[in-house]
């Protein structure tokens, strides 16, 4: 077992957590060749239904921000309205101190989405490195290519024939006398390279075949080749006019981008109404692009990629929609008065008074957007009034202007904020 490890991504973050998965593709693929349908194709769909069951939790707590973003934004560019021409210290802290206010109100983290993405994010990096190496990680494959490949290196230049290959080139700085590299050049040799290396050593011709006969055969789905590319596939089915591999080679880049622009639809969306929304401009320009990046990447890269790639769409679109049913039964009341308990037991155990957070954000945001504002509605004697006793307040005990009077203002503003 130990010369496996040889050919797994050895990473200090995503190693580890491809071990891990790769356990699982280990796992669920085993389990498909104890019922004899041993299939890298069905593996890669169980093992993409698996993960993506996992990472449902952080799933659910992304969306529901992205949910909540959408109803509490306009209270949050009501606020940006608000202060839109005002750049003074004073109009930016309060700018912060109500948006904070809508924040807590609807009970989530300005980071809150972020932080799921970047738990997500390497995972589903480790994910690319398990489907694309998986002789590393899955037992059987490994094993169904090392007689070829320990054939190959005792063969009389088999090595360097090995490394000039297409396959090859991304494995350049790899030791091309180990079992291991050749197994991974085998892992992503073409129709073609398979070819041509019968042709050079004839005399393991028995041991090529069985070989050939056995990964084939895991990688065949639906009668396509994954561990072929569709632009390949397309290529060499063409020349011998199998039109139906030409037709399931073209639909998996077509159904990765099919797959991919249906689930935008059931993404929550940012406020498009607001043409100056830069999140919203960007959402939209991602919705056009993703699909096409998708459809590009599928027919280069080999076809169990992109099996992958619409596996996980279908799966986080089915995902989506079942998110979507259960936050649209969320009571937003009951959930802001959860949130306004929460917050006042914090509050509770620091030794402060209790706040309703959820008045206050309708306070904050009730003349938001409009010329009237609660500054300007109070008269002039009124500000005349509240600044005369906020001097009397601050300057007690000590002469107007002196170095005393403004260390007591420091000294009974930190009191009055801390109480």
């Amino acid at each position: 077992m130990t010369g496996i490890l040889l050919t797994q991504y050895n990473g200090s973050i995503l190693g580890p957590i491809a071990k891990l998965l790769g356990v699982i593709m280990n796992g669920i693929f085993n389990f498909l060749d104890m019922i004899h349908i041993p299939s890298i194709g069905l593996s890669i769909i169980l093992f993409t239904i698996v993960i993506y069951l996992l990472l449902m939790p952080l799933t659910i707590k992304q969306q529901k921000f992205s949910k909540l973003s959408a109803k509490m934004n306009p209270e949050l560019q009501a606020i940006q309205n608000k202060y839109k021409n005002k750049k003074d210290n004073e109009s930016v802290a309060k700018q912060n101190e109500e948006m904070q206010a809508v924040y807590k109100k609807y009970g989530v983290s300005p980071t809150g989405s972020c932080v799921q993405l970047i738990i997500q994010f390497p995972i589903l990096l480790a994910l690319y490195r398990v489907i694309e190496a998986m002789p590393a990680y899955v037992t059987k494959i490994k094993e169904s290519l090392e007689p070829l490949a320990n054939a190959i290196l005792a063969s009389s230049g088999g090595s360097e024939y090995m490394k000039g290959l297409d396959s090859a080139r991304m494995y350049a700085s790899r030791d091309f006398s180990l079992t291991n590299t050749i197994i991974d050049v085998l892992n992503r040799a073409s129709s073609a390279e398979w070819n041509s290396i019968a042709e050079k050593f004839p005399d393991i011709g028995q041991t090529l075949d069985q070989a050939r006969v056995s990964f084939e055969s895991y990688n065949n789905f639906l009668g396509l080749n994954i561990a072929n590319s569709p632009s390949f596939i397309i290529k060499e089915a063409w020349a011998n006019k199998a039109w139906f591999l030409i037709i399931g080679a073209l639909l998996v880049p077509v159904l990765a981008a099919l797959t991919q622009w249906l689930n935008t639809l059931f993404m929550p969306q940012p406020d498009t109404s607001n043409s100056e929304n830069p999140m919203a401009a960007s959402m939209k320009t991602m919705n056009v692009t993703m699909p096409l990046v998708s459809a590009v990447f599928c027919f280069t890269l080999p076809a169990g990629l992109g099996l992958y790639w619409i596996a996980g769409a279908v799966v986080r679109s089915i995902q989506q929609v079942a998110i979507n049913k259960y936050i649209d039964k969320m009571d937003i009341d009951k959930l802001i008065e959860n949130n306004v308990k929460k917050a006042n037991e914090k509050r509770e155990k620091k030794g402060l008074p209790p706040q309703t957070l959820s008045s206050n954000a309708n306070i904050n945001t009730k003349y938001a957007g409009t010329s009237k504002t609660v500054s300007k509605g109070k008269s002039q004697e009124e500000k005349d009034a509240a600044m005369k006793k906020a001097t009397e307040y601050y300057n007690k005990n000590a002469k107007p202007g002196s170095i005393a009077a403004k260390a007591n203002m420091v000294k009974q503003y930190n009191e009055k904020n801390n109480k």
